[in-house]
């Protein structure tokens, strides 16, 4: 028997409720900022190279190769994980729950961050980068389940024509919360005498920020609706899980192909991106001797401004249409590499840099984010962005292990970070020939009011 899928339902609007969905990227945004931005990255490298590379299982990595590789495989794991995840919610009442219990778990994880530290009882600085290691991987598989189950909330509480400027201003929050979470870090991390306990409280820090407002407030005002899909008869939802995922998969290349489209320039583009902010502290820190304090002056300052660039970008949309505006902040995004790579020599410049980084980060990935809302059939939301998340904020994998495997062979960050453009390139020649009215139709959704 065949599954049964409930008649479509009108979209439940609530302001409160959009605010708080809202506020889901005001709590996790630390995590994304202090954690995977600032923070880990140069801390676990630090140590690394007082411990003369990090060993396991015979490998040995470089100091600056071990993070983006933690960050390849916590994302290979999430290629199994999420559109599995997305396919259980979808047929169940679970998708606030789930989101809950992922957000729950990434944020104790990031929480014992705070342990990692030199010369660790029982496992020494050795043991104790691969704990951070561990750590970093369980909560960014985290991370990913729970923006999985909170992107699928988008459809739910924000009519079409209104998805451009709900996204943003989640996105908008996002940095703002983020960046004043980053503030408190850079307080501590001035005045502290013990920079590295300073930076493993900073870490806490992000940790129990997304603990806190995750439960304040989606936790508290988030509604679950009725799952617009049942079970057949004789499957549970991990057994329907696996099957959808193969469906879905066809399905989308049978009958869904622009949208087909659009999802592989996303997981393109989005990699460059995501490798961009993942490595930048590092690529600094190695290449110009930025510190610490620098390092997060800088991202402080690319967090406020990112506020504003995302809001703007929210307006061009409704201007001229979120493909073309992902269109303009991608090509940014190609000459931001180049000038990294050709140009930047002096600290200074890294603020002028971060500047134009500030204007399109939130504005690419929040219009990515509503664009595709208005691509996936409307019983589907959950699973499709499960599809989605692989390679959403912070979770690429292509682009790290390139970029880890350029380091590894080269020794040079500035060499690496030049093979990122391909990515923009490469996303940029397929978003262009996607047809966005033929896929929102495609879906059964309406393209009226929608800019395109």
């Amino acid at each position: 028997m065949g599954e049964a899928v409930v008649a479509h339902r009108p979209v439940d609007t609530n302001r409160s409720e959009i605010f708080s969905w809202a506020m889901y990227d005001w709590a996790n945004s630390a995590f994304s900022t202090i954690v995977v931005t600032t923070l880990l990255g140069p801390y676990l490298s630090n140590l690394a190279q007082s411990a003369s590379g990090v060993s396991f299982l015979g490998m040995r990595f470089e100091p600056d190769a071990f993070f983006p590789t933690m960050v390849s495989i916590s994302v290979i794991l999430q290629v199994f994980l999420l559109p599995l995840l997305g396919t259980i919610a979808d047929y169940s009442m679970l998708k606030k729950r789930l989101m809950l219990a992922f957000a729950t778990l990434g944020a104790v994880a990031t929480l014992l961050l705070f342990f990692v530290q030199p010369d660790l009882p029982l496992l020494g600085t050795n043991g104790a980068i691969l704990l951070g290691g561990l750590l970093f991987i369980l909560a960014n598989l985290s991370f990913g389940g729970a923006v999985v189950l909170y992107n699928a909330f988008l459809p739910d509480i924000a009519e079409p024509k209104d998805r451009d400027r709900v996204s943003s201003f989640g996105w908008a929050l996002g940095y703002l919360g983020g960046g004043l979470a980053l503030l408190i870090a850079l307080g501590l991390f001035t005045v502290m005498a013990d920079k590295g306990l300073a930076v493993r409280i900073g870490l806490a820090l992000a940790g129990a920020w997304w603990l806190i407002f995750t439960l304040a407030f989606p936790g508290r005002k988030l509604r679950q609706r009725p799952a617009l899909k049942q079970l057949p008869e004789g499957e549970n939802y991990l057994s329907q899980g696996v099957k959808q995922i193969w469906r879905t998969l066809t399905t989308m290349y049978r009958e869904y192909p622009e949208t087909l489209k659009y999802l592989i320039a996303y997981l393109i583009y989005n990699d460059g991106i995501q490798t961009v902010i993942v490595v930048s502290t590092m690529f600094a820190a190695t290449e110009l001797g930025a510190k610490a304090d620098t390092l997060m002056m800088l991202i402080l300052m690319i967090q406020f401004l990112a506020f504003f660039g995302a809001l703007l970008f929210g307006w061009f949309a409704g201007k001229m249409g979120a493909k073309k505006a992902i269109i303009i902040s991608i090509i940014i995004w190609a000459g931001i590499v180049i000038y990294a790579y050709a140009l930047l020599y002096q600290i200074w410049q890294l603020f002028i840099l971060g500047a134009f980084v500030a204007l399109v980060m939130g504005g690419s990935q929040a219009l990515s984010r509503s664009l595709y809302s208005q691509l996936i059939p409307r019983q589907n939301e959950s699973e499709y962005f499960g599809f989605y998340e692989i390679s959403e904020r912070g979770t690429s994998w292509i682009g790290p292990l390139v970029f880890a495997a350029a380091v590894q062979f080269t020794g040079s960050s500035r060499v690496a970070i030049l093979s990122l453009i391909l990515f923009f390139i490469v996303g940029l020649l397929l978003l262009i020939p996607v047809n966005v009215r033929k896929a929102m139709l495609d879906a059964g959704n309406d393209p009226t009011g929608v800019v395109l």
